[in-house]
């Protein structure tokens, strides 16, 4: 075996050879070496990575214990304290009673105005001559019958952190949940403490890193993205290992990209479930530095490599060159040319077989100079051409990382934007792309409440507390056919007409009803309102088939396409009165064909 490859190796051309040389004694070790080098530096990178996110879920555990500590101490004072137990289980003969009682025992608002990592506190108790409030609230038999209340009855005393909704604004809060039992009395209550969620995020938005905080049944309780708060695990396509109960560090994919997740279990509180701490870091952003480098390596590598490559490639011509030369002068030799004279500078064996070759046809050196000198011309002409053409080709190369770094510097600004003007950026153009998407159809009621939710969001960006909004919704209203743009110009001409002259503000409310085979929709708002010659006179111009002025364009606009889709017993309803606001409404059937 071992002769047949030296044979094989014999009959390869010597400039053939020289290049197998240079590849298994510079190229290989190059790169074994660079793909060590570079695996190496991309591991270090994720190393550190891992080890900074790991410090800062402890930073977070940290800070976030602190915070919930509070609400756990207040569970405490609460449970032992005498006036409550009095204040929750007194049977009260009157509401002025209660009332007194109320005000003799302001704990529960006081608590929330002390500390500020609480934003409510409220006692579930069964006491008919209670009334309803803000504080202490009579439990209905769908709330008995919700998983964390028959918890909390069931555990004496144990505290729970759930992630649930507020009945009395409809918002979820991470909050913390126990038994309150009143000994003298023989009863119990549940009590429970609303954490500050704003503040939650604001110590995960100091974080570099994504990081959030989950309960049991994966809801995302706090996150320093606004865009996952509220959302589940499996809404934001986590991979499964999120969804374990174990902690670790986890490869996953999240919004398609490759990143590593790192999950600690938490216990605050010594409480009966635990929360996660979830720390999201995309691989890609943290090798991003480590590839730059390695690119530039790789250039470096490779331009050194072409560099050897060429001197390769001119030394074996000038080692072959000189041979071949020699073994034409032979030829010539050996055919009867003794004119042929060979010079060969150098003093290796080459040289020396020349010396000795001229010596023998020393007749011949005048015509073997002259071949010679002609053969080293051309040798430099090609080299010379050889330069200039790796001259151009490298002149080709576009500089791809000028783009690249445009891109970064592009991403890195849109990460830093303040979050309150980007909700409003963001509602903007949410209202904007569904403007943009208005065909000649019908829209979905909800989809058209949509629209004003983002209209009034913006109006009370600007208005801040001059502006409030409610919005009172029946459910089964949601899936009617409506024509678009048919509410929010009317919320807009509330907004405008009637509250931005108001000093103090004023309120707006929309409300939607299912009446019998029909629904009903009404814009309040208490306003300056209108005179009944106003009132009038815009009768007038609703009915009014000339188009000519442009008060009230928006008005008139959704009256007469309420009338040319429904009919004309169809169209805007106005009440109003000077100093006390204006009510627009509308009905429109439930189930009916266009009128036109």
């Amino acid at each position: 075996m071992y002769t047949k490859i030296i044979e094989l190796i014999n009959d390869l051309k010597l400039s053939t050879k020289l290049f197998l040389s240079f590849g298994c004694v510079v190229f290989i070790p190059v790169l074994i070496v660079g793909v060590f080098l570079t695996s190496e530096l991309r591991q270090v990178v994720l190393n550190n990575a891992l080890e900074q996110i790991s410090v800062n879920v402890d930073r977070v555990k940290k800070r976030t214990g602190e915070m919930l500590n509070v609400p756990y101490d207040i569970s405490y004072r609460i449970s032992n304290d005498k006036r409550l137990e009095e204040a929750a289980n007194h049977p009260y003969e009157s509401v002025y009673d209660v009332v007194q009682a109320y005000w003799r025992y302001p704990d529960f608002r006081e608590y929330v105005r002390l500390y500020k990592e609480v934003s409510s506190v409220r006692l579930y108790i069964d006491n008919p001559t209670m009334l309803d409030n803000w504080e202490f609230l009579q439990p209905d038999e769908a709330l008995k019958e919700e998983s964390w209340f028959k918890t909390a009855l069931a555990h004496n005393g144990l505290i729970s952190w759930n992630y649930i909704k507020d009945s009395r604004n409809q918002q979820y809060y991470l909050s913390l949940i126990r038994k309150i039992d009143f000994l003298n009395e023989r009863t119990s209550g549940v009590l429970v403490i609303n954490v500050n969620t704003e503040m939650l995020n604001s110590i995960l938005k100091q974080e570099l890193f994504e990081t959030m905080i989950v309960d049991e049944n994966n809801y995302i309780i706090a996150s320093n993205r606004n865009d996952r708060l509220g959302k589940t695990l499996r809404d934001i396509h986590f991979e499964q290992a999120s969804f374990s109960n174990e902690q670790g560090t986890y490869d996953v994919t999240v919004d398609g990209k490759k990143s590593k997740m790192l999950i600690d279990d938490w216990n605050p509180g010594s409480s009966l479930n635990n929360l996660r701490i979830i720390s999201v870091f995309s691989v890609d952003s943290i090798v991003k530095d480590a590839n730059r480098i390695i690119r530039v390596a790789v250039s470096v590598i490779i331009s050194a490599l072409i560099m050897a490559v060429l001197l390769i490639y001119h030394f074996s011509r000038l080692l072959t060159g000189r041979m071949l030369r020699l073994s034409k002068h032979i030829t010539k030799v050996a055919s009867g040319n003794l004119d042929a004279t060979l010079r060969i500078d150098g003093r290796d064996e080459i040289g020396q077989l020349a010396r000795q070759f001229n010596h023998m046809v020393r007749n011949i050196s005048d015509l073997m100079t002259e071949v010679q000198e002609s053969n080293r011309q051309k040798s430099e002409l090609e080299l010379r051409q050889n330069e200039i053409k790796f001259k151009m080709m490298a002149s080709q190369i576009n500089p791809h990382f000028l783009f690249n770094a445009l891109e970064s510097i592009r991403m890195r600004a849109h990460l830093r934007g303040q979050a309150e003007i980007a909700q409003v950026v963001r509602l903007l153009g949410k209202l904007m792309r569904k403007n943009l998407e208005i065909g000649n159809g019908k829209i979905e009621l909800q989809s058209e409440l949509e629209t004003v939710r983002c209209y009034l969001f913006i109006q009370k960006f600007r208005y801040d507390d001059r502006l409030t909004y409610e919005l009172n919704i029946d459910p089964k209203a949601n899936t009617v056919m409506i024509p678009p743009l048919i509410i929010q110009p009317l919320v807009e001409n509330s907004v405008i007409h009637g509250l931005e002259n108001r000093i103090p503000g004023g309120i707006i409310r929309v409300d939607v009803q299912v009446e019998e085979d029909h629904v009903k929709i009404q814009v309040t708002d208490n306003g300056e309102g209108m005179s009944e010659d106003s009132i009038a006179e815009l009768y007038r111009m609703l009915e009014n088939r000339n188009d000519e002025g442009n008060q009230h364009i928006g008005l008139k606009n959704i009256h007469s396409r309420l009338q040319l889709t429904y009919g004309p017993d169809f169209g805007l309803t106005i009440v109003s009165k000077i100093g006390f606001g204006t009510q627009i409404s509308f009905v429109i059937p439930l189930r009916s064909e266009s009128f036109v």
